[in-house]
């Protein structure tokens, strides 16, 4: 695992999309199209921004959720918003973005056709780009949700979850599906996310923290104060 990155929160946007942009470059040198897992939330707002500007032959890239709230994307807390409003404009507006809801009324009634949509992208994924939260969650594998023993071993590349700690229920790509890409990173941003990454790296019980499902594996992380 390599911290890449520390700084002021724009400059590490700007590195992370530059390492982003040239990630799906070197992919797509080599296939027809490339695929793109992105994490929502407020961190990544300036990323998303900064990828917005790279210039790439964006109409060959498919860009994903790690986890979606189950929520209407025309509510603010729709992950799905956040990446068109922030990501599919400028000279990424060509990308084609592929959701993870469905007008069911449940994640648990959407669940099929979200795995069907998802099994059409080109896997391994060119990139994935986790969060991480102070509880140590990272996609929608929460330590107190009664799905997480799932999420961290069905080789389903989809499931709903539902957590006390989170008025909504979620969909959410399974620790399997994740970790089906060639490159991972971490962006976090803070002292205390820093310090709960620390904690993550102390032990290996993922349960306590999802986010060490991925420490293992090669994991950059990208990190400013």
């Amino acid at each position: 695992m390599t911290n890449l990155a520390a700084g002021p929160r724009e400059q590490l946007a700007e590195q992370l999309a530059e390492a982003a942009a040239e990630a799906l470059r070197q992919d797509l040198s080599q296939n027809d199209r490339a695929l793109l897992v992105l994490s929502g939330g407020s961190t990544p707002v300036p990323f998303f921004q900064a990828l917005a500007r790279q210039e790439l032959p964006w109409e060959r890239v498919d860009v994903t959720l790690a986890d979606e709230r189950w929520v209407s994307e025309t509510d603010e807390a729709s992950n799905a918003r956040l990446v068109r409003r922030h990501l599919l404009q400028d000279q990424a507006a060509s990308a084609r973005f592929v959701s993870l809801t469905t007008d069911d009324e449940t994640p648990e009634q959407g669940v099929e056709a979200v795995t069907r949509r998802i099994e059409t992208l080109s896997w391994p994924a060119s990139l994935v780009v986790l969060g991480m939260g102070g509880d140590g969650h990272t996609a929608s594998l929460f330590p107190d949700s009664r799905e997480l023993e799932l999420g961290l071993t069905t080789d389903a590349p989809v499931l709903a979850t539902r957590t006390p700690s989170q008025p909504q229920a979620r969909i959410t790509l399974s620790a399997d599906r994740l970790h089906q890409a060639r490159r991972h990173v971490l962006h976090i941003i803070g002292d205390d996310k820093r310090s709960v990454l620390a904690r993550a790296l102390s032990g290996d019980d993922s349960r306590e923290l999802p986010i060490r499902a991925f420490l293992s594996c090669p994991l950059a992380v990208y990190w400013a104060p």
